[in-house]
């Protein structure tokens, strides 16, 4: 007959399997819902970055058929981009349009450019002309490419 002590050693062990097996079986639930809420969150992320691309093909287009100006075109383009993080990644591929954002990305507009001085707005006016006049047909050009634009794929 076994003795008391073995029985309550043996009954130690089982409930610390018991125990483990709960802790193991807790890790394992926690593990896949982690997993699947990172999945929802990168599905959602993955969504909103092919709506952003879409977005930005969209203002090309505008672009090309007149119904949005060229700088408004190229200000809302260059920050979905900086949005994406994507600015650098495809500033080579459209040079002329992100040459173009360079000088007029902090441009004020609506109620900050009005409430500028005149001659500061004219001064603005003139270096946003000036690239305009200099790199609107390259920048529609490059418009042409991005209306067409697909994310490149990553590593």
């Amino acid at each position: 007959m076994p003795t008391i002590a073995i029985v309550i050693a043996l009954l130690i062990i089982i409930a610390l399997a018991a125990y483990a097996t709960h802790l193991l079986l807790t890790l394992k639930r926690r593990t896949q819902a982690n997993q699947q809420a990172q999945a929802a969150r990168q599905a959602k992320a993955d969504e909103r970055r092919q709506q952003i691309l879409t977005d930005i093909r969209y203002i090309a287009a505008a672009m090309l058929e007149d119904r949005c100006e060229l700088s408004e075109g190229v200000v809302r383009i260059g920050k979905l981009f900086d949005a994406l993080s994507m600015s650098e990644q495809v500033n080579s591929d459209f040079p002329n349009l992100f040459a173009h954002y360079d000088i007029i990305r902090d441009h004020p507009i609506m109620e900050a450019r009005k409430a500028l001085p005149k001659q500061q707005r004219m001064k603005f006016d003139l270096a946003r002309m000036k690239s305009e006049a200099e790199l609107e047909q390259a920048i529609l050009d490059e418009a042409k490419r991005i209306a067409e634009f697909n994310q490149p794929k990553t590593h």
